[in-house]
């Protein structure tokens, strides 16, 4: 028997899972760069609220919020949209901005379901490539994209936070089609 999992577009009554997940990965992957009190202070129900107005009215037709569900569970989330780098080209360059799979459920098939959807999403929505802002640290992460065929395409870039700690990312890209 095999189990039952899958990728959609997500519904505005969503935002509630998502919200949930998204808060607990801030939490774990960025307690060394935002003080503890601030990632505490996060409203998971004001985040679900911007996340429910993202999926039902997005700011353009091409931002859309896909879920991976098991069951009728929601297991993780992608938000893909067009790319907004200087450098990028909006109308050929789309981005995969969000990718979170709960810590429990990575390992399961849940990622490279999502990440498929998303690249199928971003080709549906005529975009010829995709990119992807990683991490520089997150080996895990790193790995899985560039195991399924993307690669880092020389750009960089550092987030600060108001602790002055900086994240640094790595930009990623693939072709689609």
């Amino acid at each position: 028997m095999s189990a039952d999992v899958s990728a959609r577009l997500a519904w505005p009554d969503d935002g509630t899972a998502i919200a949930r997940i998204q808060v607990a990965s801030w939490r774990s992957t960025y307690a060394d760069l935002i003080p503890a009190t601030e990632l505490d202070a996060i409203q998971p129900a004001e985040l679900a609220e911007r996340w429910s107005a993202t999926i039902s009215s997005p700011k353009e037709a091409r931002v859309r919020v896909l879920v991976a569900l098991e069951r009728a569970h929601v297991r993780g989330f992608t938000l893909v949209h067009p790319c907004y780098d200087p450098d990028g080209d909006q109308i050929a360059d789309g981005e995969i901005g969000d990718f979170v799979i709960e810590r429990e459920h990575q390992r399961a098939g849940h990622g490279s379901r999502l990440l498929q959807a998303a690249i199928d999403t971003l080709a549906a929505d005529n975009f010829s490539r995709a990119v992807w802002w990683v991490d520089a640290t997150d080996d895990a992460l790193r790995g899985f994209v560039t195991d399924s065929g993307w690669q880092a395409d020389g750009a960089h870039r550092e987030l600060a936070t108001e602790t002055g700690a900086s994240l640094k990312q790595i930009r990623l890209h693939t072709s689609i089609g």
